[in-house]
């Protein structure tokens, strides 16, 4: 019971720490872990080894990814890669589908880059849709927000999920795949919800292009026509370097099961060094810099991933922090304990990662942050009662969706650039819809937790 104690009083440490003092979210995680290991028993001259131990093997498996990823993501950004993939889906797509296309360029464009950058560079395209047809922005800039907060929540190489999947030490590609799947059906769930509302709150843009106006009536739809804001790299260009660390990390995993002797044949062996998903995202970022970035110069090129690398140093940091965390829980017995006692109960120890989740983003706002901190508490606990490590994963992102309100940033970037001003709106608008996205999420979690265990 001690060590019951110790997590208790240091979680709420944590939370005390993170909500009502200076202190940064990093430090307050090592402060925890440090009062765990020592609340829990743990020789005072043994916690500084857990602390270092649980960061640099966090980081050791997933540190260059999110390097990789966030320089891939500030290339994108800068180039208007992401702005050519936002027109080829509106093309694909066709009339009265732009909700579909602009969920899809948000499933994709987050992948690599932040959701709050992503939701800043595609949605003046999303403005001038809702323009041009006459649909409401809630029906276009609402499936564009879903599918870009899904896949950052979901799918590495973005940095949250990424570094959970190093905590639990779930296998990156698979974790990569199967993420992409369970994104899907949230997705649709969110664009569905979107369009509905939409007929509640039908805004478009003024005609001056800054303010906004709510008609009495639809006006009736008008094909969309978007020129081309910039010289935009081609469409080809523009989805090769996220595209091709994706197909080889499929092609590896797929045949790797397919036929359990295809690591042992020599295209095996180069699959097998292509295919994982350091090396993948490696030659992603260099299709991105030597394709997209053919028209920039040495420095700008370099300054925009040194951009990326800056706004990941947070997030490695914390990630790391997570890290220390599990590993200080698993060193003091902490997580065996807590695994024996969870199995003696009708509750499934799946569940744990996704409560604790989903009550840190509730009371801190941030998403990273609640996956991360329910990967370093849940992840010696799911491993010690032998459980599947990769649903304990995705159980700590999908609890990290609950309801985005006023204490998280995304909330801000959606509603104010889409020009809802009044609380309860926003509310409705896109609190609601991501915890359509959680409750969706929590349903495909108990189904997977039926056939793997």
């Amino acid at each position: 019971m001690q060590m019951i104690v110790a997590l208790i009083i240091g979680i709420a440490l944590l939370l005390l720490l993170v909500l009502k003092t200076k202190v940064h979210p990093f430090l307050a995680l090592i402060i925890s872990a440090t009062f765990i290991g020592i609340g829990g028993g743990l020789p005072a001259a043994d916690v500084p080894n857990a602390i270092i131990n649980g960061f640099g093997g966090t980081l050791g498996s997933i540190g260059i990814i999110i390097g990789f990823g966030v320089m891939m993501g500030q290339i994108f950004d800068k180039t208007g890669a992401a702005e050519r993939m936002a027109l080829t889906f509106i093309k694909l797509f066709g009339k009265k589908r732009e909700h579909w296309a602009m969920a899809l360029t948000g499933f994709i464009v987050s992948i690599p880059i932040f959701c709050d950058s992503g939701f800043v560079v595609v949605s003046p395209i999303a403005k001038a849709i809702s323009k041009k047809t006459g649909r409401s922005i809630v029906a276009i800039a609402g499936p564009l927000a879903a599918g870009l907060v899904i896949t950052h929540s979901l799918v590495p190489p973005t940095p949250g999920p990424l570094g959970v999947a190093g905590t639990f030490g779930a296998d990156v590609g698979l974790f990569i795949l199967l993420g992409i799947v369970l994104a899907i059906p949230m997705t649709i769930a969110c664009c569905l919800y979107s369009c509905w509302y939409a007929k509640k709150l039908y805004q478009i843009p003024a005609d001056d292009g800054e303010n906004w106006i709510r008609p009495a009536k639809e006006i009736e739809y008008s094909e969309v026509s978007l020129r081309e804001s910039k010289n935009l790299p081609s469409t080809f260009n523009s989805f090769l370097p996220l595209l091709a660390p994706i197909v080889l990390i499929l092609i590896n995993n797929l045949a790797k099961a397919l036929n359990p002797d295809f690591a042992g044949t020599p295209f095996g062996q180069i699959m097998g060094f292509l295919g994982t998903p350091i090396i993948a995202v490696g030659i992603g970022l260099l299709c991105a810099i030597f394709v997209l970035g053919a028209g920039m110069t040495k420095d700008e090129c370099i300054g925009e991933m040194n951009k990326g690398i800056k706004s990941a140093g947070l997030i490695i940091l914390v990630t790391g922090a997570g890290g220390a965390l599990g590993n200080v829980l698993k060193v003091s017995g902490t997580g065996d304990f807590i695994a024996e006692q969870m199995a003696k109960t009708a509750i499934p120890i799946i569940i744990l990662p996704f409560i604790i989740a989903t009550l840190v983003r509730f009371v801190q706002g941030s998403g990273t942050v609640a996956m991360v901190t329910a990967a370093g508490i849940c992840a010696p606990i799911i491993q010690a009662a032998g459980a599947n490590v990769i649903l304990g994963a995705f159980a700590a992102c999908i609890g990290s969706l609950f309801f985005s309100y006023f204490n998280d940033s995304y909330f801000w970037v959606v509603n104010n650039l889409m020009g809802i001003k009044d609380t309860k709106e926003q509310i409705q608008n896109w609190s609601v819809c991501s915890t359509i996205a959680w409750g969706v999420g929590f349903v495909e979690l108990l189904i997977l937790s039926i056939f793997f265990h």
